[in-house]
């Protein structure tokens, strides 16, 4: 098997990090952890092991409104809902309802493969501190 088809001890270190992390990790994020287990990986490693991850299907990249992307070890289908006021993310798994992705096949034209649907809000710690 080729090296591009392999997980390199790299991304096994990163994928380990993704998976381990409560949170959604940005590469900076990553390159953090990394760097507090001893590992000292070059940024290009990190950015290309992250694709690697993503396209394989083995962690989710997050593109969520102007911020940096953010990987999510949880790969089935699932919302996310983040807090306005503090940035943490979290993740929802309501189902997303037939009729919502039928209705936007008709307005569009488009067959519905895939969806991610971003919620913003307020989270119960924030709207704590704000009263």
């Amino acid at each position: 098997m080729s090296r591009k088809g392999q997980l390199t001890v790299q991304r096994k270190a990163i994928y380990d990090v993704v998976m381990e992390s409560p949170d959604h990790p940005s590469a900076a994020d990553i390159i953090d952890r990394l760097k507090e287990r001893g590992h000292s990986f070059a940024y290009g490693t990190i950015y290309n092991s992250l694709r690697y991850l993503t396209d394989a299907g083995l962690i989710r990249e997050l593109k969520l409104e102007g911020d940096a992307s953010r990987y999510d070890a949880r790969v089935e289908d699932h919302q996310h809902i983040v807090c306005r006021v503090c940035g943490k993310v979290e993740e929802v798994f309501t189902a997303i309802p037939a009729e919502w992705l039928q209705a936007v096949a008709k307005e569009t034209g488009f067959t519905v493969e895939d969806e991610h649907i971003l919620f913003k809000g307020v989270c119960p710690a924030c709207k704590e501190r704000n009263k």
